[in-house]
């Protein structure tokens, strides 16, 4: 967050022969100067709760996660959590969007494989080896993505952009076009829908990951034969 500042200088105000110049700070530079620490200071709790509220789900799922646990693991108070977060959903979906964004900076998805179909396997396995190692995990923030209310609208639209982002540029081996935009999106749909099921234990993991795999395949050889994607497709 930023605020515009004034300097205000005393030029005028010298002392003796010496000429030496003494240069006022306007209250704005103070609040300036004593926000950017308390910024950093706000980014590092951020970053401790978001910790905590994953470290608790991994070992106790959807339903541990209660705000006054993880306010105590991060040795805050409840109050200071909820200027934070003002719910535990929205809490897991940030936690949520750090882990794809971090997650794009990690691996060069887009490189590597020769076609999209290829590169899009590569990164949907790496998930799907995630997903099984920690159930708990994964069924509390695809709980939290699915039930999150108005509250985290926001957050709901930066989860979605984050995972359809990654996607987009793994399909597309570089910067991505509107017609990639457009089938990450499907497949970010399916991976919902599927990772749904495999949390409510109506399907398997290897059913899962086989129904992931077939039908975004389907999606992408029909964006191929659709016309509706660059010709790197095929």
């Amino acid at each position: 967050m930023t605020a515009a500042s004034a300097r205000v200088s005393a030029a005028n105000a010298r002392v003796s022969s010496e000429t030496v110049q003494v240069q006022g700070v306007s209250a704005g530079d103070q609040a300036h100067t004593a926000r950017g620490p308390r910024s950093r200071a706000s980014a590092r709790r951020r970053e401790a709760i978001l910790d905590a509220a994953l470290a608790v789900a991994a070992t106790g799922g959807y339903d541990a996660v209660h705000m006054r646990t993880v306010a105590e693991r991060v040795g805050i108070a409840v109050g200071t959590l909820y200027r934070y977060f003002p719910a535990k959903t929205h809490l897991l979906v940030a936690a949520l969007i750090r882990e794809f964004q971090r997650l794009d900076a990690s691996g060069d998805w887009a490189t590597g494989a020769c076609t999209p179909q290829q590169r899009l396997d590569r990164l949907t396995e790496h998930l799907h080896d995630r997903w099984q190692r920690d159930p708990l995990l994964t069924a509390a923030m695809t709980r939290a993505f699915v039930m999150a209310d108005t509250r985290g609208a926001a957050e709901l639209d930066r989860a979605a952009a984050a995972i359809e982002t990654l996607l987009a540029r793994t399909l597309a081996g570089g910067e991505p076009t509107p017609a990639d935009l457009q089938v990450a999106g499907i497949v970010a749909d399916i991976w919902l829908a599927n990772l749904v099921a495999f949390i409510s234990d109506r399907v398997s993991a290897a059913e899962t990951r086989d129904r992931i795999d077939r039908a975004t395949r389907r999606v992408v050889h029909q964006a191929n034969a659709g016309g509706t994607t660059p010709e790197r497709y095929n």
